[in-house]
């Protein structure tokens, strides 16, 4: 009896204090809490549904695990493909680090085949490690047919998923540093983020957006502030720069709710 007593106290003491108020368009969301993995919001979170260019958050943490910044990628014709570019050409030299940038801020679809044959030594193989890297990260509703996103029948994760691979990517401080950079330069092309979270909330650290006509809106974003780190994923909706605000008010308040009845429990408030 005791050590049910125990638990329930402890599971008192984790849960939530605050009363989340929130209605998103969304199809599926969730917010989580980065550094506990406790889910402080969701909705449909188990859903498998297309996630677009989101898919880049993934590849890119492959190519960082296989690649150094400064290697060269030859551009080939078969890295042009439909969709969102950073243009590029065939034939030309472009460092690992610039297509990353490519790759997270204007989210070249080129860009990302082109890291994942110089990594891999084909597509294919790329795409294998992906799905091998989502296994391990205990990504269990997730499957990766490409490494841009792009529509295809066996390519799908859910928000609860992404949400597992947007905390793992915030620990990788060369992708934080490069998802979260507004505006860069690669030779002569000057690409902005797509990522208008980045300049309207106070800590946001980035991420990655997406759009297809069949996925619709996906949005992954982390926010850092001194409260903790959230991260939060929508899937499938037309008002994801407001959702992901009011989340992120909402989650921050539970978090500072929660923090001040912990240690009003301890006695450390007075």
């Amino acid at each position: 009896m005791k050590n049910i007593v125990t638990i329930l106290c402890a599971l008192l003491i984790l849960a939530p204090s605050h009363a989340f108020a929130l209605s998103v368009s969304a199809t599926s969301a969730v917010l989580m809490d980065a550094e506990t993995g406790q889910i402080l919001y969701e909705k449909n979170p188990d859903t498998k549904m297309r996630i677009a260019s989101t898919t880049k958050i993934m590849t890119a943490l492959v190519v960082l695990e296989h690649c150094g910044l400064q290697e060269s990628v030859t551009i080939l014709p078969e890295h042009m493909v439909e969709g969102s570019s950073m243009y590029l050409k065939p034939g030309e030299t472009v460092t690992v680090e610039s297509l990353l940038y490519g790759l997270l801020l204007c989210s070249g679809n080129d860009a990302a085949l082109a890291l994942a044959d110089h990594s891999a030594g084909s597509v294919e193989r790329f795409v294998g490690w992906m799905n091998e890297k989502a296994r391990t990260l205990g990504m269990n509703g997730t499957s990766f047919a490409n490494p841009n996103g792009l529509d295809a029948e066996n390519h799908y994760s859910t928000a609860r998923d992404m949400a597992l691979l947007a905390a793992y990517a915030a620990e990788n401080p060369t992708f934080v540093r490069i998802c979260s950079t507004m505006t860069a330069s690669v030779g002569d092309r000057n690409m902005s983020n797509h990522n208008k979270l980045l300049h309207r909330l106070d800590g946001c650290i980035g991420m990655k957006t997406g759009y297809t006509m069949a996925a619709g809106r996906t949005l992954v974003s982390c926010v850092q502030r001194s409260g903790g780190r959230l991260v939060a994923v929508t899937l499938q909706d037309g008002n994801d720069w407001v959702d992901h605000a009011a989340m992120y008010e909402e989650g921050f308040a539970a978090l500072q709710s929660d923090t001040t009845a912990f240690l009003a429990q301890e006695g450390r408030l007075g």
